[in-house]
């Protein structure tokens, strides 16, 4: 069983999630690291007896797979959107799409972005009109919902988590997509307009 947990996160969700894990296994230490320099840095240190696990919560900072390498796996990364919808801004995509449910996703890092095989899934509905920040909002009380759940096995055991038979969607969104989206072109039609100025607007 771990030792430490590199905590890959922002700053605001440090002491949240330090608490719960700390909260399960005594005298286990959390490092925390806000960026990619400071990730280096972490992994450079001396790793304790017990070994070191990563975890990335609601981060953006891609992982290489240099440092995924050196630390004792898997890693694992917890994503505010649900396995259809990989890369970025889940939220904004599926409030585009007209997607009626929307949710969260734990699994393991891999060299290729949201690809790893998924350990952990939440589910929820959007209700009609549902805008993008009341959807994130729901999906970083989900995400932490499904952290705990998932916590008392990321700190205590040395297996891997059970990897779920579910696949990742297809289509993965990038910032260039989301950016092309944001236009408010002459040629669009009201009901296209519409539909970007509520997800991209």
């Amino acid at each position: 069983m771990p030792n430490e947990i590199i905590l890959l996160t922002g700053e605001a969700e440090v002491p949240h999630l330090t608490a719960v894990m700390q909260e399960l296994k005594a005298g286990l230490t959390v490092t925390p690291v806000l960026s990619a320099e400071a990730l280096e840095q972490a992994v450079k240190s001396p790793k304790p007896a017990g070994g070191r696990r990563l975890i990335a919560y609601c981060t953006s900072i891609i992982v290489p797979a240099e440092i995924l390498a050196v630390v004792d796996g898997p890693s694992y990364n917890f994503h505010p959107g649900p396995p259809a919808y990989p890369g970025v801004y889940p939220a904004n995509f599926a409030v585009y799409d007209g997607a009626v449910q929307f949710g969260v996703t734990a699994h393991v890092m891999a060299e290729q972005v949201d690809e790893g095989a998924i350990v952990g899934i939440g589910h929820f509905d959007i209700p009609p009109d549902t805008s993008v920040s009341t959807l994130e909002i729901k999906a970083y009380l989900a995400l932490f919902e499904l952290f705990k759940s998932l916590s008392a096995q990321l700190v205590n055991a040395n297996v891997p988590l059970p990897e779920l038979d579910i696949p990742w969607g297809g289509r993965k969104t990038t910032k260039q997509e989301y950016e092309d989206l944001k236009q408010m072109d002459n040629f669009l039609s009201e009901e296209e307009k519409t539909r970007r100025q509520r997800a991209f607007g």
